[in-house]
């Protein structure tokens, strides 16, 4: 369980990107958060690790406070940054110096998610392409069966078979007691993977809603030049003609666009919160 709680953020006195947030995310799910470049996505998971403090306010992460970083928390959440940087070591030589600090760590799992993220090398790891580190990264967090998973952009750095293989592992490895939480922009990447999505925009909150609550509250779709221009909240025009976001009142589970979805969403953020009301 993540909350944040009259959450208040600013990197400068006086000037706060977070205000009175309130966010709650439960074990179980694998959540999304959109937002553009500099919306304060990174700035969210850093709170949630402890490598940033709140202006004022509360955030937990399964009732620990992360800001005092003791070893109790720490074994239980892993970060994974954008950027991730590996020392001059061999795989062997990695788990043997970190894998310690996470009491559930599990070896077999480890040559598991390598071997299907195509991870195989008796190499020091800094001389790994850094999508091939990237991927390393990934199977070790994910073999550290912490309750807590945080990826900035995890996708960044990987090719497009990589991208697949990389939505098919964190699926099947999903758990009742694990969350993960995903910060990204590449909305393609996580179609079809993640179970509820978050939209921030200039330290604003502006949605937090289940896949399939968005897939019935919204409609995806292709139409004739003569809807009301007051009933759409995006359009763009395609190969196929107009495609629009609009209210869903016909009924039905629309299939969701996640790119259309949060072009919708911060271009029209009045009308999304009044759609998602209640």
């Amino acid at each position: 369980m993540i909350r944040f709680e009259n959450f208040c953020f600013g990197y400068k006195p006086g000037a706060l990107l977070y205000r009175n947030l309130e966010l709650s995310l439960e074990s179980g799910k694998i959540y999304g958060l959109l937002g553009k470049n500099g919306a304060g996505k990174s700035t969210l998971l850093k709170n949630l690790t402890g490598l940033l403090y709140p202006s004022s306010g509360n955030v937990s992460v399964n009732g620990f406070n992360p800001s005092g970083r003791k070893p109790s928390f720490l074994r239980t959440i892993y970060f994974i940054p954008e950027e991730v940087h590996v020392p001059a070591l061999t795989i062997n030589a990695y788990v043997a110096l970190f894998a310690p600090f996470y009491p559930a760590f599990d070896r077999q799992l480890l040559d598991s998610y390598l071997d299907k993220l195509d991870v195989v090398t008796a190499e020091k790891l800094n001389k790994l392409s850094f999508g091939q580190q990237k991927k390393f990264i990934i199977a070790f967090a994910l073999a550290c069966n912490t309750s807590v998973l945080i990826m900035d952009e995890p996708t960044n750095g990987l090719d497009i078979p990589s991208k697949k293989r990389f939505r098919k592992l964190i699926s099947s490895t999903m758990q009742e007691d694990r969350l993960i939480f995903i910060s990204t922009h590449q909305t393609r990447d996580l179609e079809n993977l993640i179970d509820q999505v978050i939209i921030v925009d200039n330290g604003e909150l502006l949605l937090n809603a289940p896949v399939d609550q968005i897939g019935q509250r919204l409609s995806f779709k292709i139409v004739e030049a003569s809807y009301a221009e007051e009933q759409v909240l995006y359009e763009e025009e395609n190969m196929y003609g107009r495609a629009v976001v609009m209210a869903n009142t016909g009924g039905g589970e629309s299939r969701i666009d996640l790119e259309q979805l949060f072009n919708a969403v911060t271009g029209n953020p009045v009308m999304a919160k009044a759609i998602f009301k209640n």
